[in-house]
């Protein structure tokens, strides 16, 4: 599997040497681009404020959770089978409850990444029409990111278009 990735890794090394001696690449990074992005922040501060009211009701089902187990625990010698059997699956669904929710709010289709791809959407847009722009006007053929999660492995600082792409947004950095 890591032969595999290490020789794909160098195939593509390998074709953008040779596309870049024949065509013109640059690459952005997005996470850079979108740290720099104030309005990116104060979306980062709703999805807190969210996950934070929902991470509470976790903990509450877990002290719930952790309080019925201690009082089965406790109690336990005095219950008849039909009691303790009763007991246990009230603590079963109990954490099949915390589970849902977990699965709800912040499952890969829960409530917490659907409000995240509802907000980031505009400014997504935003960087990715300021890429095309900035991409025209320096008629590069290839615009690869560079953002943690992407496959660019290495990149020439003289390719790097992330200032040029914050400007056309209208961002300037300090120096």
């Amino acid at each position: 599997m890591i032969r595999h990735s290490i020789l794909a890794a160098g195939l593509i090394l390998g074709l953008l040497t040779e596309v870049s001696a024949q065509q013109k690449v640059g690459y952005v990074d997005t996470d850079y681009i979108l740290d720099r992005m104030p309005e990116y922040e104060g979306i980062q501060q709703k999805l807190s404020a969210i996950s934070v009211e929902w991470k509470q009701q976790l903990d509450k089902l877990d002290a719930e959770i952790e309080q019925l187990k201690a009082d089965f625990r406790a109690k336990k010698v005095l219950y008849t089978e039909k009691q303790k059997e009763g007991k246990q699956q009230k603590i079963a669904a109990k954490v099949k409850d915390r589970q849902q929710y977990m699965q709800q709010k912040f499952g890969s289709e829960g409530a917490y990444f659907k409000k995240q791809k509802e907000l980031l959407k505009p400014i997504q847009r935003t960087v990715f029409d300021a890429v095309n722009a900035v991409a025209d006007r320096g008629n590069f053929d290839f615009v690869f990111d560079r953002a943690e999660n992407t496959g660019l492995l290495y990149g020439n600082d003289e390719f790097n278009l992330n200032e040029e792409v914050l400007q056309e947004i209208g961002i300037t950095l300090k120096e």
